[in-house]
């Protein structure tokens, strides 16, 4: 699974559960040529508390939980890196990177599209809170979130959860949370069942905590629409939980979930009665998935190049696909990336490097016999050769 930091996921292994129960696997069909390509790798479960990380700076949390009092005497010193500064290096702005590649090259950036114009009142918490000025945002949201505005109260409960220019509070950004969520704010709804889930700032409650995802998933939070897909899933395994969570799924990957893409791609593949026309947006899903960085994604999306899965076999995207999982770390990914340097699959053949792949996914205790009786083929020197690379090898 991904390093990512992930506040969305739940139980993704449910959902392969399911799948893998409804449909062939993936990789352990037999090609054309003869070769079979491994069995389907299980998705490995997500630890339900992983949903509710935050990002924290390293103040102590308090434990008084006065949500109306925000201790102010803890504040960084620096102030934010806010989106276009320019990195400093030992005191001198460093060369921007990205976007600015343009201007080195003398060619001229493209016209800013015009932005929608908007009538509304401008929200001065929340452009305070966005430039960086929290203490400002803070005094701005905080007369707002005692008079019962759902909007300043999720806004405050943010900057106590992670002690931007505060003491950071967890009680008293609970306390907030559950303000908002009452008040129907979507994004404090989705904050506050992981809360209810995990029990610890404040009473544990299941069934409060499913009602409060479902509604965040129904006003449209994209990661409130992956989690509670994951919900039905666990809660009705088969088909029914299967069709149930599908519509959430297709919610949450068009707003950029990942692991709603991923999920999706796994469902449209699995689910016989689904139209044709989705059926054939499966690698699709899995594609996006793996772009954006899922290294699950990534393997799949090989190993279904590779054995022609749900669409035209194709071994040298397959290989580059793997390769990047293998790198990031992927074990599986690094045994199947073996096999393809042993048969000449979309690379040359390289014993070395395949014994290489071999060794680091035997250290993480992947076993494959015949991968075993590969290596032991090898000489002595080709084996050294191969261990020194693994030794070498850094996660990317």
């Amino acid at each position: 699974m991904r390093s990512i930091p992930s506040h969305h996921r739940l139980i993704l292994a449910v959902l392969a559960g399911a799948c893998l129960a409804l449909a062939s696997p993936a990789i352990g069909q037999e090609a054309e040529d003869g070769l079979e390509i491994g069995d389907a790798p299980a998705i490995m479960p997500v630890d339900p508390s992983d949903a509710g990380e935050i990002e924290r700076g390293a103040r102590p949390s308090s434990s008084t939980g006065d949500a109306n009092t925000l201790d102010r005497g803890e504040r960084d010193s620096a102030p934010p890196v806010t989106k276009g500064d320019k990195p400093m290096v030992g005191g001198e702005p460093d060369a921007l990177q990205g976007i600015n590649i343009y201007l080195r090259m003398g060619t001229p950036l493209p016209d800013v599209p015009p932005e929608k114009p908007y009538e509304g009142e401008p929200d001065t918490a929340y452009g305070a809170f966005q430039r960086g000025l929290f203490l400002t945002a803070v005094d701005r949201a905080l007369p707002r979130a005692q008079l019962g505005d759902p909007a300043a109260q999720t806004l405050l409960a943010e900057i106590m959860s992670r002690g931007l220019g505060v003491k950071r509070d967890l009680k008293g950004a609970a306390f907030w949370y559950g303000q908002a969520a009452q008040g129907g704010d979507p994004a404090a709804m989705f904050k506050y069942a992981l809360l209810l889930m995990e029990g610890k700032e404040v009473p544990q409650d299941r069934e409060k905590a499913d009602d409060y995802m479902r509604r965040a998933a129904d006003a449209g939070n994209a990661s409130a629409q992956f989690n509670w897909a994951q919900i039905l899933v666990a809660g009705t395994p088969g088909v029914r939980g299967l069709t149930a969570a599908m519509p959430y799924y297709e919610k949450a990957a068009e707003q950029g979930i990942a692991d709603a893409q991923y999920a999706l791609a796994q469902v449209y593949s699995a689910l016989k009665d689904v139209p044709d026309e989705k059926k054939a947006r499966a690698r699709e899903w899995m594609t996006r998935a793996a772009r954006a960085g899922f290294d699950t994604a990534q393997l799949d999306m090989g190993l279904w190049l590779v054995n022609g899965y749900n669409g035209p076999r194709d071994y040298e995207a397959g290989y580059r696909w793997l390769s990047i999982a293998a790198a990031r770390g992927n074990v599986v990914a690094q045994n199947r990336l073996a096999h393809l340097y042993i048969n000449a699959l979309g690379t040359a053949p390289d014993p070395i490097e395949a014994a290489k792949w071999y060794v680091l996914s035997r250290r993480a205790g992947l076993k494959d016999p015949g991968l075993e009786d590969f290596y032991l083929g090898l000489t002595e020197e080709q084996q050294k050769q191969a261990i020194d690379r693994a030794n070498r090898f850094r996660r990317t």
